[in-house]
């Protein structure tokens, strides 16, 4: 993956550095430089046009576009809502999409060196050399002075949720909360001084760079995850693709393409001296860049060799709107040519689906020459791929298609419609005949559609809530309709998971700590996560989940020290999981045998599972076993797994259940307990009044309050409660304190 660069034309400058540009959209840019001209470009010719003369005594250090959003067909971005330009005598402007002058306001004593609107598009931000940050309301009014230090701010940008402010004095950062009574945040970031900062949208991180020739990747509380090795020359620029993957990093005649964790695809030096690229940035669909140069140009830069690799299929771009397909195994290459520039393209399960900025092309591997192409469809920013279906967010709504092309489902959840352009890849997910997506406004809120026809979650989503904000969720890609299993990652890198057939009170197990992204196996219900310095494997996470000690059996962890530092989930296909480091792919595999048994167990060949156990003869393959089998009610191939797993206190249990009248109701009730759904085992025994049994349950489980409930409900077997508590207490040489029990008793 690389830049491939184009400069304006030679003379669009008559002087001076290109100091400001900014993207109206995805095909026009505005910039300023100190001509005192602000020209408008277009993208496909690198023709300009002078739309406003500043005064001859502003000379221009920042400018910022604040895009309105408008729907259009499906929703899109349409034209600029306002320009702010800063200067460096302490004045900003703000001009309309005519490029009329609106305000102009005096704000600093110095000069003006980062001015920013807020995400939300509410107010905007000024940082000035004399030490002062203040936020300007959306019209021009000062609303506060956040900032007052006695040292010059170089630069300063808002979080991606507007509640914060990065901003740089000398070498340091500091992260300062727009929340009452909060404290700054501030760290040694640089030997140097810090030239430009850059806070991604949906990864939370912070970009800098800085005169010490190194740019660097931090968290929001200042912890250093990457350091790059020093270049020749001081970082004069640098930002975060708006996906949060990429990152473009500027220098003097370099431009260079890195991964979000801090190491590079590619660089690019130019053989003509154009200077330092003094300010950068991604269009909003994250296929392309421009940057000011030093001698007066413009830099236009799109992305090419883009690779997409499924299988035997390699999808690579060689252009613009050039796709070159290869078949790796019958070595057949075929070129797809499109009559608009590539936004997006994912390849897999026998189709590769490509959007452009008004259509979606949709390919079947067998008929490559024949696309399905889907129109009306603009401002594609995810793309994911299932068995049946494949999923498109743009700016407005979430549209799930068949591979034929037919429209099946546009889901709607609260205030969706708002929060679609901050939706990233990481909070929506696509399983089989299930849809999983987080809300925006409340993180810590799943909301789960179904996708089978006639099915009631299709309008009304069920919802699934976790105690803390949710970071990253995945929904389970393989095994049968009633299988279906959603994971998800919360702030506390606390890996969750639950039944999505368990609905609509879902319970929730907590089976990982310290996890960093997950995957879902393509063929099996196997799940793969990666920590800081290795990667676990659950074999079958979702059977296992309500027992710790078949999830302790069933789970394997590895060390990636030797693959380096920054490892990233890529794949995951077949036993296959694709790992990257440093720009590095690594396979490493998991377990044949596991894969095998999912499939037999899927398919109900119980004999086939049996054997490959027997020929495998591994503790985590019979724990695999054990956990299905439990699950599907085999408890002859259950008692068997758990003697080989030398789970003997679970073997005397299948025992006693056997030894139970066949399908009788405590049979049942048993099965329940066994896979921990103690409340399905009491409404068993209750709806078959085997009241006695649900009271003995309750017993057993020590819910002594629910035992009293049922026998006070029902009118019996009161004695027996108060005889079972009494020897329980007398056990325990303890005096009874439940309020209940001393009052019955006085009675």
């Amino acid at each position: 993956m690389k830049f491939k660069t184009y400069f304006s034309k030679e003379g669009s400058y008559k002087l001076g550095i290109v100091s400001c540009v900014d993207w109206a959209g995805t095909e026009e840019i505005y910039s300023c430089s100190s001509d005192h001209n602000l020209l408008k470009w277009t993208t496909s010719t690198r023709e300009s046009v002078q739309v406003a003369t500043l005064p001859e005594d502003f000379h221009p250090t920042d400018l910022h576009l604040l895009v309105a959003k408008v729907a259009v067909g499906g929703g899109g971005a349409k034209g600029g809502d306002s320009l702010v330009i800063a200067s460096n005598d302490g004045r900003f402007i703000i001009l309309n999409k005519s490029a009329r002058l609106e305000r102009s306001i005096s704000a600093h004593a110095g000069a003006i060196t980062s001015v920013r609107w807020s995400p939300d598009g509410a107010g905007l931000l000024t940082a000035g050399e004399e030490g002062v940050v203040k936020i300007w309301s959306r019209t021009g009014m000062l609303r506060s002075t956040v900032i007052q230090n006695e040292g010059p701010i170089r630069c300063a940008r808002w979080s991606p949720t507007s509640s914060a402010i990065v901003y740089s004095q000398g070498g340091h950062l500091a992260v300062k909360p727009l929340a009452a009574n909060s404290k700054v945040i501030k760290w040694k970031a640089h030997e140097g001084m810090v030239l430009c900062i850059s806070w991604a949208n949906h990864s939370n991180l912070i970009a800098s760079g800085g005169e010490d020739c190194r740019y660097k990747v931090w968290d929001t509380l200042g912890s250093n995850l990457y350091t790059s090795s020093p270049d020749e020359h001081p970082i004069t620029s640098i930002d975060i693709r708006p996906d949060g993957d990429l990152l473009a990093v500027g220098g003097f005649n370099m431009l260079k393409l890195c991964h979000y964790s801090g190491w590079s695809h590619s660089t690019c030096r130019f053989p003509q001296n154009v200077g330092s690229l003094y300010t950068i940035n991604w269009s909003p669909d994250g296929t392309q860049v421009v940057a000011g140069c030093g001698n007066g140009a413009v830099l236009f830069g799109h992305i090419v060799d883009r690779q997409e690799i499924c299988r035997n299929l390699k999808a690579t771009t060689v252009g613009r709107k050039t796709i070159l397909l290869q078949d790796i195994v019958s070595k057949t290459t075929d070129t797809l040519e499109f009559s608009d520039r590539v936004i997006k393209m994912k390849l897999g399960y026998g189709h590769l689906v490509v959007t452009t900025p008004t259509q979606i092309h949709i390919f079947n591997e067998n008929y490559i020459n024949t696309p399905v192409i889907v129109d009306g469809r603009t401002d594609i920013h995810i793309l994911i791929l299932g068995i049946k279906n494949f999923l498109a967010v743009d700016s407005s709504s979430i549209w799930i298609y068949t591979y034929t092309g037919r429209l099946h489902l546009t889901p709607k959840f609260p205030g969706s419609s708002a929060q679609m352009s901050n939706l990233t890849e990481k909070c929506i997910s696509l399983g089989i005949d299930v849809m999983a997506v987080r809300d925006f406004a409340d993180q810590s809120v799943i909301y789960v559609f179904d996708l089978l026809p006639g099915a009631t979650r299709q309008d009304e989503a069920s919802v699934v809530r976790s105690k803390t904000a949710i970071t990253q969720l995945s929904v389970c890609r393989s095994g049968s309709v009633d299988h279906q299993y959603l994971v998800y990652i919360d702030v506390h890198r606390d890996l969750y998971i639950t039944s999505l057939r368990s609905g609509p009170e879902f319970s929730i197990h907590k089976i990982g700590t310290q996890v960093i992204s997950v995957m879902w196996g393509s063929d099996s219900n196997i799940l793969v996560g990666l920590h800081d310095s290795c990667y676990t494997v659950w074999y079958c996470p979702g059977e296992a989940c309500t027992d710790p000690t078949l999830i302790g059996l069933t789970t394997m962890t590895y060390d990636t020290t030797e693959f380096g530092r920054s490892v990233t989930l890529e794949s995951f296909e077949g036993c296959q999981v694709g790992l990257r480091s440093s720009g590095a792919l690594f396979t490493v595999s998991v377990k044949i045998y596991c894969n095998l048994l999912h499939k037999f167990v899927q398919d109900g060949l119980w004999s086939q599972a049996v054997k490959v156990c027997r020929l495998g003869q591994t503790p985590v393959l019979w724990a695999t076993l054990a956990a299905m089998a439990t699950k599907k009610n085999q408890l002859s191939i259950s008692e068997e797994a758990y003697s080989a797993a030398l789970q003997i206190d679970k073997v005397h249990y299948l025992q006693h259940i056997k030894n139970l009248p066949s399908s009788s109701a405590e049979q049942m009730a048993e099965n329940s307990i066994l896979n921990s759904r103690s409340t399905e085992a009491e409404i068993c025994l209750i709806h078959n009044k085997k009241l006695r049994e649900a009271i003995s349950l309750s017993i057993r489980m020590h819910n002594w309050d629910r035992a009293l409930e049922i026998a006070e409900k029902n009118q019996t077997d009161l004695e027996y409660v108060l005889q079972e508590r009494a020897k329980y207490l007398k056990a325990l040489n303890r005096e009874e304190m439940n309020p209940r029990f001393i009052a019955l008793n006085k009675n």
